[in-house]
């Protein structure tokens, strides 16, 4: 007999997995940061920063505040514990777990680096040039290196064949991410970044896939074949495979969630073995549009009844919400979304806009201007300011006052 999950129950499962419901700590410690990627697996890393950039929220969201520094030292400094791949996007994760994606490398070598007619080897005279560069100079940001080829071509965002090349080699695990320094990337050769214990690490694509889909399960608690595969990115195929093999062993249990349907039938989920299954649960945070709870939109639709779609793209008369528009978290619900923006020259927290959800709590308001407090403070912020767009703007001023 299947076991059969409610909707909330399967939310409360999928919060606790991701680290919500547990006391905050009084003071963020590097052990504290260092436990929560450990539970996460990954950071997703992303430029915006409007607000405030988004591998620093999800910490934020499970921990409260905390000096970001502290994250920079073990992310982003050249021997820190954690360094960057294409885990799910662009992500920060440990050193330790480089060689799971070795099948990606190789996978994005045979893509983009062999073909004879393609962009890596008609410009091979750039990337040996480049390999020779990093190995007597490296780590080196992108901007620190002279050539005629580090021009950027078209818009502002065109990368000019410097560029390219790097974040080539990037992707086939020739070069690695040495840390950050002004948020800009600096590359240097694998070897001189990462130990020869990790470089030297073989682990078959089957192998490394099962573990990567089981530590995807242990992230979210329970899921879908689609929720596994998308953490890491992978294809439904490999994953199916991974999943019937975690199945088999009695990792992962199948399982059906009222509501969870494909076609008119229940889909099928599985929830993993040693999930946390918490009758109630407390939260109160705001999410990055690429935090795990939400980055996988069909997984927030079917789980929170939230349609979410980022608007940066979309031209200002036609945003529905707002430029940089975060969820809001209360207890196990997804209750609503707020626009934020960072105004730094003026010292203040501003509300774009503020949207509640269909059925969102009476207290919602006192409780999310309790949040932005916190969130001003944490950021160095002396005051909150309500524009006034988005039906809970009026209720969330008068609570802030």
């Amino acid at each position: 007999m299947v076991e059969k999950i409610s909707s909330p129950g399967a939310r409360r499962i999928a919060l606790a997995a991701q680290g919500f419901g547990r006391p905050r700590p009084s003071v963020v410690s590097t052990r504290q940061l260092n436990g929560l990627v450990d539970r996460l697996n990954l950071l997703q890393i992303d430029s915006v920063n409007v607000f405030e950039r988004s591998h620093y929220l999800p910490v934020f969201a499970r921990l409260g505040a905390y000096d970001k520094a502290l994250l920079d030292r073990i992310t982003f400094e050249a021997k820190a514990p954690h360094t960057e791949y294409w885990a799910h996007e662009a992500a920060l994760l440990r050193r330790e777990d480089w060689a799971l994606f070795r099948w990606r490398m190789l996978d994005y070598r045979r893509r983009y680096g062999d073909p004879e007619d393609g962009w890596f080897q008609t410009n091979r005279s750039t990337v040996d040039w480049l390999r020779a560069e990093l190995a007597a100079n490296g780590p080196l940001a992108a901007s620190e290196i002279e050539h005629d080829a580090n021009k950027r071509t078209g818009p502002w965002w065109g990368w000019s064949d410097v560029k390219q090349a790097l974040e080539y080699m990037f992707y086939f695990g020739e070069v690695a991410i040495a840390g950050r320094s002004r948020f800009q990337r600096r590359y240097a050769l694998a070897g001189d970044v990462l130990p020869a214990e990790i470089l030297d690490r073989q682990v078959d694509e089957a192998d490394a896939v099962r573990e990567l889909v089981r530590r995807s399960a242990v992230a979210h608690g329970v899921g879908t074949l689609g929720d596994l595969a998308d953490y890491f990115r992978i294809k439904r195929a490999p994953a199916s495979v991974a999943v019937r093999e975690l199945e088999e062993s009695g990792e992962l249990v199948p399982v059906t969630v009222h509501g969870w349907e494909r076609n008119g039938k229940p889909e099928k989920a599985w929830v993993h073995r040693d999930a946390r299954r918490p009758r109630r649960l407390e939260a109160s945070a705001l999410l990055s549009p690429f935090d795990p709870v939400v980055w996988y939109r069909d997984r927030a639709l079917r789980m929170f009844d939230f349609h979410y779609r980022i608007e940066i793209y979309t031209p200002e008369p036609k945003r529905v919400f707002g430029y940089y528009v975060l969820p809001i978290l209360l207890d196990d619900r997804i209750v609503g979304r707020i626009d934020l923006k960072n105004d730094r020259q003026s010292g203040v927290l501003r509300v774009q806009a503020a949207w509640t959800e269909p059925g969102a709590p009476a207290d919602t308001a006192e409780r999310v201007a309790t949040l932005l407090h916190e969130t001003a403070a944490w950021q160095g912020l002396g005051d909150v300011v309500v524009s006034g767009r988005g039906d809970l703007a009026p209720a969330l001023a008068s609570a802030l006052r």
